[in-house]
């Protein structure tokens, strides 16, 4: 990570993180908001700064402030939260890239289907004991098997914003 942060065992510190998504529907018209409010992680940081962890979503939990479309979205339709409850980002690598950026290589699994994902994150907060990562990247949701889409409404990308704040728990 950086020079501050110290080797051992990080939790995801869920008080502290976000995960929140965007996504233009209605032909373009119209940006679907929402975050995710159950979360949880960790990893754990080498001696030589690069890390390795994991970052678990629970698909339930997406709020986009509109009950009928949450029910909608948690549907068999789309994140089908009864057969596939959790979404997961498995990090194999984060590398550091200068003074605030890392290289974070990795999978995300939705629905239960796993695609590589790589994206670069920047240190926002570096300490012995904590640091936060800040990044935005963007998911095709079709990879997902998130194929429906009424009368061509949705296209494109979804967008995810990401806040995520670790807490070093051992050596």
């Amino acid at each position: 990570m950086t020079a501050a942060v110290k080797s051992g065992a990080f939790q995801l510190d869920r008080a502290g993180s976000t995960i929140a998504i965007r996504h233009k529907t209605m032909w373009g018209l119209v940006t679907v908001k929402g975050h995710f409010t159950t979360l949880s992680g960790g990893g754990e940081v080498r001696p030589d700064g690069t890390a390795t962890g994991t970052i678990t979503v629970g698909s339930a939990s997406l709020d986009t402030k509109n009950a009928k479309r949450d029910t909608h979205l948690r549907s068999a339709d789309f994140l089908a939260v009864e057969e596939f409850p959790e979404i997961v980002y498995e990090v194999r690598e984060v590398t550091p890239r200068g003074d605030a950026a890392v290289e974070v290589n990795g999978s995300l699994t939705v629905r239960g289907t796993t695609r590589p994902l790589a994206l670069t994150a920047t240190v926002t907060e570096a300490g012995a004991d904590t640091a936060t990562l800040t990044t935005e990247f963007t998911v095709d949701r079709q990879e997902f098997g998130l194929t429906l889409n009424p009368a061509g409404m949705m296209r494109g990308v979804t967008t995810v914003n990401a806040v995520l704040r670790f807490q070093r728990v051992s050596d």
